[in-house]
């Protein structure tokens, strides 16, 4: 490439850098931290945009997703009880195409072991013998997908799932995953703990069950804990502010329910406006 050309290449990449630029901070003084990041997207052309950084390629986090044993249980819960919103649903998904798309790295896995794959959890899409069934649901800030993988002669929602359920699942296992509501800051967290397992028993979910600030050693003690040991109010920092409880969900996901005040929501506000002034480079 020419001098020439070498110039004009970093002309044509300062000109975009300065309008995406601009359009961050337009974004951020007029509106939230989402218009700025889109403002900033916008100004790049295709081109631009497939050669930068592939952070600057993201439009952030679409849903997260939750393999289930019972469908009509998980979504009641995430509808019903949390108050989620179906987006759609679509179910009996089978063949080639998506047995490779989604299970090719555990069918590796089970030829490297000399296995059947059914014997480490691979459902046979390919064939049809087992089918898999989703629906997204929305909350105001995030997508869940709730997963079911069933047996073909199982009907859709099915209470009946291919594999089991892994059972005791410590948030200390590596891989181990879980899911976080954001509770509006003028919520009593401690009573809203207590109305979720109210509800949640009502329902017969009894295994959504929180956690207490205070050591109990059987079922009967956790009952019998002080309201006031619903809530972990942290003040060390750097996560002063921080307010969270654990508990497990009615398929046994582990869940977390949180408030972010004071120096800790600030934190995070600094953090996100500094990740739009910065992504697109």
């Amino acid at each position: 490439m020419t001098d020439e050309a070498d110039k004009a290449t970093d002309m044509g990449r300062r000109t975009l850098l300065q309008t995406a630029g601009a359009a961050v901070v337009t974004g951020l003084v007029a509106g939230t931290a989402t218009d700025a990041r889109a403002a900033a997207q916008d100004a790049m052309s295709s081109a631009a945009r497939d050669e930068a950084p592939l952070g600057a390629r993201l439009q952030g986090v679409q849903h997260l997703g939750l393999t289930v044993q019972n469908m009509e249980r998980a979504y009641q819960f995430y509808t019903e009880v949390l108050g989620g919103t179906e987006v759609f649903r679509h179910g009996d998904f089978q063949g080639d195409g998506v047995q490779n798309t989604l299970l090719a790295d555990q069918e590796i896995e089970a030829n490297a072991r000399g296995v059947n794959p059914r014997t480490i959890g691979v459902p046979d899409l390919r064939s049809g013998a087992q089918r898999l069934d989703v629906r997204f649901i929305q909350f105001d800030n995030m997508v869940l997908e709730l997963l079911q993988y069933r047996e073909a002669d199982q009907p859709m929602g099915s209470a009946k799932s291919f594999a089991e359920p892994v059972e005791h699942m410590s948030p200390a296992f590596p891989r181990m995953m879980h899911i976080c509501f954001y509770v509006r800051d003028d919520v009593d967290f401690n009573k809203f703990i207590a109305d979720l397992e109210a509800e949640s028993a009502r329902r017969g979910m009894t295994q959504v069950r929180a956690n207490r600030t205070i050591r109990v050693m059987t079922e009967a003690d956790r009952k019998a804990a002080p309201r006031s040991a619903n809530t972990n109010r942290v003040a060390a920092e750097p996560s002063n502010g921080w307010e969270l409880i654990y508990c497990k969900g009615p398929e046994g996901e582990q869940l977390e329910f949180v408030k972010a005040l004071g120096p800790v929501k600030q934190r995070f506000s600094e953090a996100l406006a500094k990740r739009q002034q910065t992504i697109v480079r």
